[in-house]
């Protein structure tokens, strides 16, 4: 591993979490019922193959990719849409998978854009969760870390496209 980075939580941890959160979305939703999981890329695309995987529902899978970063460490606060949804979920059971959830502005953004469109439900699912980063409310719903105010890399999540094939979550060092 590169000097400029820590690992902060290890590939086992995250295995293990993953499979949990799988299990507790498995019982969160009606025993036959579908579920459409919106992962949000490029950086949560890692995390959704691991999660579908371990569930045991029906699940169907679709890609938006929204930005608000460009290619610094901090959002710029600006959202934009930039791959869309190639279906309608109205009257669906939906499940937005995310990597991180940092200021939120983001993802409150992503939330207002998917209730406009009439879905039955919508729930969020994020492997990290920055808390102390927070400027517009989010309710998570599945939860894998909440970790601290750290530039994190690794298992998809990336500086500047770099770092997305790290096994483990890492602090990113100055």
């Amino acid at each position: 591993m590169p000097e400029k980075l820590r690992t902060l939580i290890s590939a086992e941890d995250i295995a293990r979490r993953v499979a949990e959160m799988a299990q507790e979305i498995d019982r969160a939703y009606g025993e036959n019922q579908s579920v459409y999981l919106i992962s949000v890329l490029k950086g949560s695309f890692v995390f959704l193959a691991d999660l579908v995987r371990a569930m045991k529902r029906n699940v169907r899978i679709e890609f938006m990719a929204i930005s608000s970063y460009g290619h610094g460490k901090t959002t710029s606060g600006e959202v934009k849409v930039t791959r869309d949804l190639g279906f309608s979920i109205e009257g669906q059971d939906v499940l937005v998978v995310e990597d991180i959830i940092d200021s939120g502005v983001t993802l409150n953004y992503l939330l207002r854009l998917l209730e406009q469109r009439s879905p039955n439900s919508v729930r969020i699912a994020t492997l990290l969760d920055k808390p102390d980063r927070r400027i517009r409310p989010v309710k998570v719903d599945f939860l894998g870390f909440s970790i601290p105010d750290a530039f994190v890399v690794g298992y998809g999540l990336d500086y500047a496209e770099d770092y997305r094939n790290l096994p483990d979550i890492c602090v990113l060092l100055e």
